[in-house]
């Protein structure tokens, strides 16, 4: 019964206290609200004067949105926040045991709508709350019992194609290792998914097919095992957006108070979109320190456009509208308002978090800076080139430890 100010003071606290491990790694959290854990006894949050599992009473109704509106002060604005999912329904926040009736769909729904105007929502399952745009996610990720059922993957497929949710919403969810007939596919555990070909293959399938973004519970393989380690590294090309420079080139020499000219080629390997409007930044690197020297954003460079291929083709293993290749031109006047000397640069591309200075989006290729920087080649500015100042692949850091 504690009012609407303690409340966002709680999962304030809450959140401080659960996500402190994740400070400067670059991991974004997903949170889910929920009531209920399973039918075990014992294992319900509901508020002492409620009655458990009551979730249509006058009470619960002005309770829930309360709920709602509290997590929207805490969450929407928060930088460490991905998206949402919706919870707070049914074993698990799962909206199942029970499923949301029309008339919560309808209250929680437009309160998730109001609360959250800058994170994305996601419900569980593809055939409920049609009327508000929100993404999806499927907690028994290509379980043989469901995967071709609409309330579940033959559903998020339809989503997908009548109204293209995957380009706006992230499709995300979790394995499940404990019920039916997971044995069949997924596979026995994670690290069964992810060696066998059988299940791996069929994973993948399923993810390139309805555009996913993220999975839990697979995440928990053996990573000390080599074969679960390579099927982990082939799926992970699969999730979410993978951005592969094709090419790229700039002006080497670039006279004093002159046009810094870049041009590159993108594409998007992966199965979906960046949603965020982060930024792509040109960046000069100082060649020994790699300390920034200069630093501008290329305006025409929106990243939520560089979509992924559609309509996978099982057997030929491929999107059947491939993934466009995007091209970005830049021409930016040197030194802008930077004091700038003269001398010889590393020029790196970024696309830094604008929201955190944790860790922003990596390309999909081998040149790595710490830092989040793309060195890619050597600019002259208001010199002739020495050909001394090198990008040595030495210094170049692991994307795997960091």
């Amino acid at each position: 019964k504690k009012n609407t100010d303690d409340l966002v003071a709680n999962i304030q606290a809450y959140s401080e206290r659960k996500w402190a491990k994740f400070r400067g790694t670059g991991v974004k959290v997903i949170p889910r609200a929920y009531l209920d854990w399973d039918r075990e006894s014992g294992n319900e949050y509901w508020p002492s004067d409620l009655k458990s599992g009551d979730y249509s009473s006058p009470e619960f109704k002005r309770r829930v949105l309360r709920l709602v509106k509290a997590m929207g002060e805490c969450w929407d604005r928060d930088p460490r926040v991905a998206w949402i999912q919706m919870g707070i329904i049914g074993f698990w926040g799962e909206h199942h045991n029970p499923h949301p009736n029309l008339e919560m769909q309808e209250l929680l729904g437009t309160a998730f709508e109001k609360a959250f105007q800058n994170k994305r929502v996601l419900v569980r399952h593809p055939g409920e709350f049609v009327d508000f745009e929100f993404g999806v996610y499927w907690d028994s990720w290509a379980h043989n019992q469901q995967t071709f059922r609409q309330m579940h993957g033959a559903g998020i497929d339809r989503l997908n194609t009548t109204k293209g949710r995957w380009m706006t919403h992230p499709i995300e969810g979790e394995a499940a290792y404990n019920w039916g007939s997971y044995k069949i596919q997924p596979g026995d555990s994670p690290n069964d998914t992810l060696s066998d070909p059988k299940h791996r293959d069929f994973l993948i399938d399923t993810i390139r097919n309805l555009h996913c973004s993220a999975l839990g519970w697979i995440a928990n393989y053996d990573q000390s095992n080599p074969v679960a380690q390579v099927g982990a590294e082939e799926v992970q090309k699969a999730f979410d957006y993978r951005f592969i420079l094709e090419k790229f080139s700039v002006s080497p020499v670039v006279r004093k108070h002159g046009r810094l000219v870049v041009e590159f080629s993108i594409k998007n390997s992966g199965s979906a979109p960046f949603y965020e409007d982060w930024p792509v930044y040109l960046n000069l690197l100082d060649p020994i320190s790699h300390r920034v020297m200069w630093s501008q954003e290329i305006e025409n460079a929106d990243i939520r456009k560089w979509l992924p291929g559609d309509d996978w083709d099982v057997q030929a293993d491929r999107y059947r509208n491939l993934a466009k290749t995007y091209r970005i031109q830049s021409k930016m006047s040197l030194p802008g308002n930077f004091d700038l000397p003269t001398g010889e640069y590393i020029l790196a591309l970024s696309i830094p978090d604008p929201n955190s200075d944790e860790l922003g989006i990596r390309l999909a290729i081998r040149n790595h800076f710490e830092g989040g920087y793309h060195p890619l080649g050597i600019v002259a500015y208001g010199v002739k080139p020495t050909g001394s100042s090198t990008i040595r692949h030495e210094s170049f850091i692991d994307p795997m430890g960091k």
